[in-house]
């Protein structure tokens, strides 16, 4: 497959990645990758276990040395810690959560908006937002954390984020643990996101879903892009078709 993310990509590009490679110690974990994402899309990046994705997302967010370049808005952020990328714009949810158990889910969301400097009511109308975009957490505003269920905690976590009005929102492994109904909630609740103007880079084990909510994607091989193209294109193709698609369900 040829090209970018889309046929006037290097100019709409929020995100572009050139040449990244990271090791652990003598271990090259990625190598050399080219990635880049349009403003107001969604792009993914799917693979087998152990193929590097959350390592890639690690070097963009600036939590591990890595060679190559990493360009938000046209800025090379070498020299810019993982603070800095925040600051900038970029949002990352772990596929741990990292939420804080003991904290209503009100207070966990605010969280999310204490580095923003745009006042109270800046936060509200965003609080706001994130309680249309996920009404059960809106019910459950006044519970702890922990005594969510598995799908309403990554609604939380997705929430905190967007309190810090990241302009790319980096996902990884949103759909673990979950069942398919709550995977398919919460990658809608991901398109309204693009659909209303943000940029997002989804990283996913669970190809299928992915693919079907993605514009363009990209598969991690061994540290590798392997393939790239359309994401309809890609969930089409026999090669990831067979090696990766076999086995899921709608």
């Amino acid at each position: 497959m040829n090209g970018g993310a889309a046929g006037d990509a290097k100019q709409q590009a929020l995100l572009s990645v050139r040449g990244l490679s990271v090791s652990y110690g003598k271990v090259q974990a990625v190598r050399g990758v080219d990635l880049e994402v349009p403003r107001g899309s969604i792009v993914t990046v799917i693979g087998p276990n152990g193929a590097g994705k959350t390592t890639l997302l690690g070097a963009v967010m600036g939590l591990l040395r890595a060679g190559g370049q990493v360009l938000f808005e046209g800025r090379d952020l070498a020299r810019a810690d993982a603070q800095q990328r925040v600051e900038a714009g970029i949002g990352l949810v772990t596929e741990k959560r990292d939420l804080f158990g003991s904290m209503s889910v009100h207070d966990n969301l605010l969280l999310g908006s204490f580095r923003r400097r745009d006042g109270r009511a800046a936060r509200q109308r965003e609080l706001e937002r994130v309680y249309e975009l996920f009404p059960r957490l809106k019910e459950r505003r006044a519970q702890a954390a922990q005594t969510l269920s598995g799908g309403e905690r990554q609604m939380l976590a997705l929430g905190r984020a967007l309190m810090g009005a990241p302009r790319l929102l980096m996902l990884d492994e949103p759909s673990l643990g979950l069942a398919p109904r709550i995977v398919r909630e919460v990658l809608h609740a991901v398109a309204q996101l693009r659909d209303a103007g943000m940029s997002v880079l989804l990283i996913e084990q669970n190809a299928r879903a992915a693919l079907q909510v993605a514009d363009f994607g990209y598969v991690l091989e061994l540290g590798e892009v392997s393939m790239h193209g359309p994401a309809q294109q890609l969930l089409h193709d026999p090669k990831v078709e067979a090696t990766y698609l076999g086995m899921l369900k709608e």
